[in-house]
This record gives structure tokens, C-alpha cells and sequence, in this order.
């Protein structure tokens, strides 16, 4: 006879368009929402505002975008993991093209 002892929790809602729930980052430059996508769920070339460079399809990469009242779907910005961990010390480059 099998045993049931598994638990019979409720399944957590998945977030809005998918993806993973996002956690709130604070540092120098002020609250972030950020959001962690694997390389599997990306389908668009992005460009990382830190390094400049692209962000091909199937790039594991995190979204941002500032936290509080003033921070909207247009302020999402498509960071390179290891650039993220890094603004503090170089910030953001100027675009060169």
C-alpha cells in the first residue's frame, strides 16, 4: 500500500507575465525591483547599460527598474548578471553608437 505523506499545501500563484517573483535591492543609487530571468525564457537582444554591450537570446540576465511610485514598465532595464553586482564601483557607461 503507498503512503500519501506528502504535503497538501496550496501551490503559490505564479507572478504576472511569468518569470520569478522580483526582490527589492537597496544601494547608492536607491531602491531596485529586480527580477532574475533564465536563459531560457528570453527570446530578445537586450543591451546591458553597464557594460554596453548585448545581451543575446538565452542569456541568463536580471530585469531592474526602481522601486516606489515613480518606477514604470519603461524604466526596466536588462543588466548582465555580473554588471549588476558591479554598478556601485563603475556605473552605467554612455552609449558609444
Amino acid at each position: 500500500m503507498p503512503r500519501r505523506n506528502r504535503s497538501q499545501r496550496p501551490a503559490e500563484p505564479s507572478p504576472p507575465g511569468g518569470g520569478a517573483w522580483p526582490r527589492a535591492e537597496s544601494g547608492a543609487d536607491g531602491e531596485w525591483l529586480v527580477r532574475d530571468v533564465s536563459g531560457a525564457a528570453t527570446t530578445k537582444t537586450y543591451r546591458c547599460p553597464g557594460c554596453d554591450h548585448e545581451i543575446r537570446p538565452g542569456t541568463p540576465h536580471l530585469v531592474a527598474w526602481p522601486a516606489g511610485d515613480y518606477g514604470s514598465i519603461e524604466d526596466r532595464r536588462h543588466w548582465h548578471q555580473g554588471c549588476w553586482a558591479s554598478r556601485g564601483r563603475r556605473g552605467p557607461t554612455t552609449r558609444r553608437w
